[in-house]
């Protein structure tokens, strides 16, 4: 009923052909009647005053490309003055000269309020999990939702992604550099600022306001992998062939040296993913890091130790079964505790010995991209990673058996064998 006799101030006889601009103490004397009436300021704006004395402000136009009339509530008054409600009036007419609703121009403002009222900090990480998870290990995936949820998540995860600014940021993470954690802090800005491309590139956020929040900080010193140099092989195999360790554990340390793979996945090999004939070794991809899956040629060392190895697996699914866990795996940190054993303490690690395969496979004038590829590391170069998806297995074949070779012969004390080996049929 209401909006009929709205519709009858607009084109009821009644309506004044000249209006007078209102005036505060016109509004003020303004009394409620027995039915809704309005009072006009002119150029569309007018005041609805209804039956029980609220003042309510209307701006009336025609809708562009409709050609009907629309009545849009700008608010009440006195909590709405004249003035303002004047102003507003005056942007609506604006958006009209340019074509645009007034009332769609509302809504869409609303819209994209709501929705930036969804994408707060935390929100957009959630997103960005998805996609990022999907590509690396869950163990790597749990160390980065735990990052932001120990040093971001409680003091700005509530925030609009679009109105996060480095200071913000900056001085929520300064109790990281005042604690001494820097890796942690270099970590955290290199994720944040991942994230924020990612936003970027989703049309989430315009620009990365975050890009340069690590130059605030100090810098950690840089901590290479603990490795040995070249000619300490033959004391690590010396010291490895008579280690009071267990038969299993030095055929971690052996498997993983020779094949060159991470710590975490030499630990997760299973006699399912081994083709003897091929003597190749299929790591699945959600066993590595990148996520993808990894082919390991096996040369005549690594055949043996599997070998030695069947007996004591037995029917179990892993090569290196765990002691503790009937159907689980030998832990990744066996190889570490057996190293710091042997007096290894603070000179190498397990992860340490691909760097040593690494050093060692270059200074013998092996081509790098096969180096690469056999450490299952990712080419930068987008292009030619695209047409190396054969992942030279022949070349690396090769490789892989000068490299068991190499270590044979540092476990004899004689390193000039490996050429040798190298004239020896595979």
């Amino acid at each position: 009923m209401e909006h009929a006799v709205v519709f009858l101030w607009f084109y009821g006889a009644e309506m004044p052909r000249k209006i007078i601009p209102l005036s505060d103490t016109i509004i003020r004397n303004s009394k409620p009647q027995k039915t809704t009436y309005a009072l006009f300021d002119g150029d569309g704006l007018l005041l609805r005053i209804t039956i029980h004395g609220t003042k309510v402000w209307y701006f009336n136009y025609f809708r562009p490309q409709q050609s009907r009339r629309n009545n849009l509530k700008l608010g009440n008054y006195p909590a709405l003055s004249l003035a303002a409600a004047r102003k507003t009036a005056a942007a609506y007419r604006q958006l009209l000269v340019e074509n645009i609703d007034p009332q769609r121009w509302i809504e869409l403002q609303n819209s994209q309020a709501s929705e930036e009222a969804l994408n707060t900090l935390q929100m957009t990480c959630e997103k960005w999990f998805e996609v990022k998870f999907s590509a690396i290990s869950a163990r790597h995936a749990f160390n980065i939702r735990r990052s932001f949820e120990q040093h971001v998540f409680d003091r700005a995860g509530h925030l609009p992604l679009k109105d996060l600014n480095a200071q913000q940021i900056i001085e929520i993470l300064k109790p990281l550099e005042k604690a001494g954690k820097l890796e942690t802090l270099s970590r955290l800005c290199q994720r944040i600022n991942e994230l924020m491309t990612w936003a970027v590139n989703t049309g989430l956020v315009e620009f990365n306001r975050l890009t340069g929040i690590k130059a605030a900080f100090i810098s950690p010193q840089t901590n290479n992998m603990k490795t040995l140099a070249p000619h300490e092989l033959p004391q690590l195999m010396r010291r490895l062939s008579s280690a009071s360790i267990q038969l299993s554990t030095r055929c971690l340390i052996e498997w993983q040296l020779h094949t060159m793979v991470r710590p975490g996945e030499a630990v997760k090999a299973r006699w399912q993913d081994i083709n003897v004939d091929k003597a190749t070794w299929t790591i699945p991809a959600e066993f590595m890091k990148k996520r993808r899956p990894h082919v390991v040629p096996l040369t005549k060392q690594t055949l043996s130790l599997l070998r030695i190895m069947r007996p004591i697996s037995g029917d179990k699914e892993y090569i290196f079964p765990s002691v503790r866990h009937k159907h689980g795996h030998i832990n990744r940190e066996t190889a570490n505790m057996a190293l710091k054993r042997m007096g290894f303490e603070n000179r190498l690690v397990a992860h340490g010995m691909r760097s040593l395969a690494s050093t060692i496979l270059n200074e013998e004038g092996f081509y790098g991209d096969l180096v690469e590829s056999a450490l299952s590391h990712e080419d930068k170069n987008q292009v030619r990673r695209a047409y190396n998806k054969a992942d030279y297995l022949k070349g690396r074949t090769e490789m892989m058996q000068w490299w068991s070779n190499h270590i044979e012969a540092a476990s004899l004390g004689n390193l000039s064998m490996s050429s040798w080996y190298n004239k020896q049929p595979a």
